[in-house]
Parts: C-alpha cells; structure tokens; sequence
C-alpha cells in the first residue's frame, strides 16, 4: 500500500519511545511559548532586557550568557517583523530550555535506553521548575543548557575508550558546553567539581586522568569563559564580589528555618512525591552504582545538593539555586530498577507535577487561587504598562518647558521595566539611592548624561524608605513636586503595589553619591 507521501507501509518504521519523547518535550517547549505571550516580563527580566541592549562579556550580577539569549530573540523577531515583546524576549530563552531538556533525557537514554530516555522527557517536561523556569528569560537557563550539554558529554566520553579520538571529542565538547555554562552563571562550578570527585574517588575512573581528555576540557572551558574573566579584571572583579556576597554573606536569621526553606522550596518545583523517588535513586547510585555513569551522576547531584546547602546556612538560598543539580539527578530518577509499587508513585508524582504545572499556567492568566499580593508571584509582574503611562503623561507635561526630561527610577526593577513600557524605550537610569548596587551604576547615570536646567521625573517606592529618595534630590534642582500615586494593577483588577511619581525640575549641576 502506498501512502499520500509515496512511501510504503514497509518504508515506515513505527515511532520509537525516543521519538514519543522528543515530541514530548517539543509539545512542552510550544506550551511554554504560547505562555510566554500571556504574562507581562518580569522585572528581572526586563534588567536583562537592558543587558541586552548593551552587549559586553561581562555585567554586575551575571556573565553574558542570558543577554546574548536575550538579544538573539529580539533581533530574530526584528528580521520577520515582530517588534520587541514578552515572546521575542524569552523566544531563545524557551529553545534553550528544550535543548537542556532534551540533552537531560538523551543522558537517560544513553545509559538506559529509549524506555529511559521518555521517562527523563515526561519528568522534565511536567516539573513546575522546569514548566515555570524555563519560560523565564533569567541566567538559569542558559545556565541549565550549559550544564545538559557539558554532562551529556562528560557521559559520551566516560562511555568511549580511554585516550581514544572519540574520547578526546567529547571531553573537547565538554569543556566548550562547561565555558559556556560558566559565561552564564557562576554556580556551574558544581559540575566540574562534582565529576573530579567522583573520579578521585572511584577506581574504575581514576585512568580517566591519565589520559588528555579531562585537560583538554579544563582548558577548552577557560579560553570560553576568558572573556569574563578579562571583563571582570577590568572591573575590580565586581561581578565575582557581588556572587559571594550573595550566596555567602553575613549570616541572617536561622539557619534550620533558611534549610527548611530550601526543602520546602525544592518541594514546591518538584512535588514531594518526585522530590523523595530523587532523593531514593540518588542515595541508591552513590551506595552501589550500577556503572561509572550512574556513579558520577550521583556525586554530581550530591555535590549541586551540598553546595546551596551549605549556602543556606548562612544567607537564604533561593529555590531556583539547586536546579542544575536534577540535570543529573532526574536521569538516575529514569535509570532505576522500580517495584511496581515505586513505578505507580513515580507515575503519581509525574501526574501531580503534570498537575501542579497546569495551576500555574492557569493562575498566571486567570487567578483561580485567592492569593493576596505578596504571595502571588506572577503579582510582581503586573502594572508596569499603567505606571509607564503616567510616567510618560509627566514626561509630556514638561517636554513643554523646552528642556530634556529624564526619567528614573530608585531601583532596577523600577528603571527596566519603564525603560522597556515607555514609548520608544527611551535610555532610564537607577538611581540606587535607597537600593543595592547594580549594572546601572557601571553605565553612564543622570549626573554624566543630563546638563544643567533638565528636568527628571522619579518613579519611588514610599515603602519601606518613605520619601529617602526625594529628600535627598530636592535640594539638587530648582523645584520638587510630589506626583500621583500610581496603583500597580493585578490581573484581576487588584492592586499589586504603588508607586509615587516625582518631578524634579532644573537640575543644578551637583549630583550625591548612592
């Protein structure tokens, strides 16, 4: 029989599981971009946004990884007509997290086969870590990529013979995927550090270190990852400073309450259920490893683990922190021999993450749960488009007087998201009077590029520094006035948070340090 391609019956092999999975993970990946279109950027993301609009190897918080993403969307919808929006803005972000996801399930699949390899895909599209964060335009995903890529190699390598070409390949190729990671997020150390410790302390792999391979990949990661290193050379290792201020800084509150945090936030991106069969599978590969393999997945896991919860001893470690850590752990979570009991939990935990992940697409567009303000995370995403309005009706007011108005804002969330909701995105400044440090001080600021007599219109916060801001720039122009104060509109109506406008007419010259 033929059919309406030409084709016959016998020319068509029936789809594999691996076929059923890649489609999987393509399906979630769709799902994930007709979200992206549904839910305003957050703050976060319009500061890489910003990044984005200034390409350099280096920046304050980050490497270059999520601005290069970032920029890559919002060129290609420049070239078939889409201007800059939420979807072309994570457009290369939502690839990314496919591809991190299909090398996580091709690791599972190397190993353990086909049956494996869906098993990894269905966790991996369904998680609400993965269903959420890899929407996001933020430094995890290509971060994750990074991490999928560099251990997938690491695996093709491990699987090939010792000082073979094929070995040195896949070393090669893992050292360009770990630069890359790196030139993402600092925290990909843990790959590099969990696979030497897992070779130093297996027998069967110590041969690995005789062979060039493992050398190769640490120098193919540090001429990837050198531009940031020159960068931030540059820049008084600044970017370094910030990240271990962030993760290992002065101790705050508990550490028992910031390690149950930690818990209850993987609890949260993962589900319990799939939390505890990691947790199982993990411990299993660590007490008798079924192969090499299996072995270093594990002490990479452990070592991701380990690593923020340590850090959550001394400051809160934010839920997202260990994510690269179920790279390696939800093919082992694939690869274990289950009781037909365990395999019915693992289904259940798949359906409830399936299930969890469907609430938060739902939330996001329609509020089907009475969360208040502070507990609604997609809240912190609402009202930027209003505030800009107002924002833009004072900027017009003054455009009057002959003069350049400026427009800021006292943080970075405040100053990206009007410079991205604004008519024609016009350059904003972060003041970081009352707020912490950030890539806005190492751009040119209102005092380097405003002139005397131009106006500047403030966006502040009043809570929980009323008026700081104000107090400290009124005596630095001509006049103050104190402005509306502009609610920040949730999806169903609410208000999410306010911001007051303040106008600042005739700048005197002087300007005060943050």
């Amino acid at each position: 029989m033929t059919t309406p391609d030409g084709s016959t019956a016998r020319d068509r092999r029936p789809a594999s599981e691996w076929d059923l999975a890649v489609f999987v993970l393509a399906g979630a990946a769709l799902v994930r971009l007709a979200f992206s279109a549904l839910i305003p950027l957050f703050p976060d993301e319009t500061y890489y946004w910003e990044w984005s609009r200034r390409l350099a190897a280096g920046y304050f918080d980050h490497p270059w990884g999520i601005a290069a993403l970032v920029r890559g969307g919002t060129s290609f919808g420049g070239l078939i007509g889409i201007s800059v929006s939420p979807v072309t803005v994570r457009l290369l972000v939502i690839a990314a997290g496919f591809l991190a996801s299909l090398f996580g399930a091709a690791i599972a699949r190397r190993v353990g086969g086909d049956r494996a390899g869906l098993v990894a895909a269905m966790v991996f599209a369904v998680m609400p870590l993965a269903a959420a964060g890899m929407v996001l335009a933020t430094p995890d995903v290509p971060l994750l990529l990074g991490t999928a890529a560099a251990l997938y190699a690491v695996v093709r390598a491990l699987q090939s013979r010792p000082r073979s070409g094929a070995s040195l390949a896949w070393w090669s190729a893992a050292g360009v995927a770990l630069g890359l990671a790196f030139s993402s997020k600092y925290t990909s150390i843990v790959l590099p550090v969990g696979v030497t410790l897992a070779v130093l302390t297996r027998r069967d792999l110590r041969d690995r270190l005789a062979e060039p391979g493992p050398y190769v990949a640490c120098v193919a990661a540090t001429l990837v990852f050198l531009p940031v290193l020159v960068w931030n050379a540059h820049h008084g290792w600044i970017s370094f400073g910030f990240q271990l201020r962030h993760g290992l800084g002065t101790p705050k509150g508990s550490p028992l309450t910031r390690e149950l945090s930690l818990v209850g936030g993987q609890a949260g991106l993962v589900t319990p259920i799939l939390l505890g069969l990691l947790a199982i599978a993990v411990w299993r590969a660590l007490r008798r490893p079924a192969g090499d393999v299996h072995y270093v997945l594990a002490v990479v896991t452990l070592t991701a683990a380990a690593t923020f919860v340590v850090s959550a001893l001394r400051k809160p470690a934010e839920a997202n922190w260990p994510a690269p850590a179920y790279i390696s752990a939800v093919p082992l979570l694939a690869l274990a021999e289950w009781t037909p009991v365990a395999r019915r939990w693992r289904n259940w935990g798949i359906g409830l993450a399936a299930a969890v992940s469907a609430v938060v697409y739902v939330q996001a567009v329609v509020p089907v749960l009475p969360l208040p303000a502070p507990r609604d995370p997609i809240a912190r995403s609402a009202g930027w488009g209003g505030l800009a309005e107002a924002v833009n009706a004072a900027d017009m007011a003054l455009a009057g007087d002959g003069v350049h108005v400026w427009v800021a804002g006292d943080t970075y969330q405040d100053a990206s998201e009007l410079a991205f909701h604004l008519p024609g995105r016009p350059v904003t400044f972060s003041l970081n009077l009352s707020s912490r440090s950030n890539q806005y001080a190492l751009w040119p600021g209102f005092p380097q590029r405003a002139h005397p007599g131009d106006d500047l219109v403030v966006v502040l916060d009043e809570v929980p520094y009323p008026h700081h801001t104000a107090v400290v720039l009124t005596p630095l122009f001509r006049s103050a006035e104190k402005g509306p104060l502009v609610p920040l509109r949730r999806r169903d109506g609410g208000v999410a948070t306010q911001r007051r406008i303040w106008i600042f007419r005739g700048w005197s010259g002087k300007w005060v340090s943050p």
